[in-house]
């Protein structure tokens, strides 16, 4: 334990004192000197003088102690009021426990003290693992992790734990404190997740297969073995030019919306990157918005070539353009595309306008503005978000006098 420097000080001169008072002592005892009133007076002040500088550093002393004992008595309550705790010795039998342990087992104190660890554990436990997990304790290692364990109802729950062995001072392991977290709740939304996760995985299999075919091999052939097999008088006729434009246009569009699907679905799988070529990015928002209603309402200037997902970056600022033209009281909604720099692209509009601290906002899942009337699930901003980021950009937004300036930076 560290001394203050007084209490160093003090300790030199304490031992310098009784040192030249036990060499005094020696001489009278060896009759190097004589005794007299003279030694004796020597000797009641040499302990007179010794005292009051061995009391300060044993005061002090004493003093750090009970510190650094109530420091321990404090992060010991600390985390007794946090954690379960319980106490065994090395052969696995419950010394000791608290309430927290208690309430998460379902168990008294009186029902699992003196009682052994493995009642807590499932029926199908490794049972070579499991001794060599107390083997690995006894010789003082230390084991942490997520384990799962039966309570007194017999249903399973999970707890993060450490088991910390505890060495008595000839380096003996005498027992062993496990300091454990209830992570049920936890657990149980990740194999939530999981199972939903294999849904997904399974539904964007089928996508990328199945639906692949009659999307783009068996609708596209029979509209067009369909198309070859009327004539312009027939389609006169039976008046169903207006219909067969709108078969091919929205097969383009539920084309050019399975693409960026697909693409979603690829993310999906494990260890997954995105696909990016060298494109315009002007050509490809072109052609995308080419066969949807709001493309006159849309100017794209002069863009940079740069290398992204073509589907997903498309979704990605047709997402913008349409919030843009959506949440907009303007009697003429217009949205604009240009470079602001080399690496900066804007998707600016003049509506009803957004500042940094609503997009961020709104860029989380589900989240819409309380008093918001039109329809939707408040997916599609995060969604964009996520899509730009994917891709190593970034994305801000700026509130205009009249409208929102939206940047991704390449």
């Amino acid at each position: 334990m560290k001394l203050s420097i007084a209490s160093k000080i003090s300790l030199v001169i304490a031992s310098s004192i009784i040192l030249g008072f036990f060499s005094y002592q020696t001489a009278l005892l060896i009759e190097y000197a004589k005794p007299s009133k003279h030694t004796i007076f020597i000797g009641w002040v040499s302990v007179v003088s010794f005292m009051p500088f061995f009391f300060f550093v044993v005061v002090e002393y004493v003093r750090k102690v009970r510190y650094k004992t109530q420091t321990i008595n404090d992060t010991l309550s600390a985390i007794d009021q946090s954690n379960a705790l319980v106490e065994f010795d090395t052969k696995g039998l419950i010394l000791s426990c608290n309430d927290i342990f208690c309430n998460v087992t379902g168990y008294t104190k009186d029902e699992l003290i003196g009682k052994p660890h493995r009642m807590l554990l499932p029926n199908n436990i490794d049972t070579e693992g499991y001794r060599n997990f107390w083997y690995d304790l006894k010789k003082g290692k230390v084991k942490s992790g997520e384990f799962l364990r039966i309570n007194k109802e017999g249903k399973d729950f999970w707890i993060y734990g450490n088991y910390n062995p505890i060495k008595n001072p000839y380096g003996e392991v005498y027992r062993v404190l496990k300091i454990a977290s209830d992570i049920t709740d936890k657990k149980l939304i990740e194999l939530e997740v999981s199972k939903k996760n294999g849904y997904l995985e399974h539904a964007a299999k089928i996508l990328r297969h199945d639906m692949h075919s009659g999307i783009n091999t068996y609708i596209p052939r029979g509209l067009s073995s369909l198309k070859r097999r009327l004539t312009q008088q027939n389609i006169t006729e039976l008046k169903i030019s207006a219909p067969l434009k709108m078969i091919q246009e929205g097969l383009i569009h539920t084309q050019k919306v399975y693409k960026g699907v697909k693409e979603f679905t690829n993310l999906v799988k494990n260890d997954a990157q995105l696909e990016k070529n060298v494109v315009n990015l002007r050509d490809i928002l072109l052609g995308y918005l080419s066969s949807t209603s709001y493309i006159k309402q849309v100017e794209v200037k002069e863009l940079v070539d740069y290398k992204v997902n073509e589907a997903l970056f498309c979704t990605a600022v047709d997402n913008l353009i349409r919030n843009g033209l959506k949440y907009n009281d303007n009697s003429t909604k217009r949205v604009s595309i240009y470079m602001e720099k080399e690496d900066t692209l804007v998707v600016e509009d003049n509506g009803r306008g957004m500042s940094q601290e609503d997009f961020e906002r709104y860029s989380k899942a589900y989240a819409r503005k309380e008093d918001q009337d039109e329809n939707g699930s408040g997916l599609g901003l995060n969604i964009c978000v996520a899509i730009v980021e994917e891709h190593g950009f970034k994305i801000t937004a700026e509130k205009l006098e009249q409208g929102t300036k939206i940047r991704i930076q390449l």
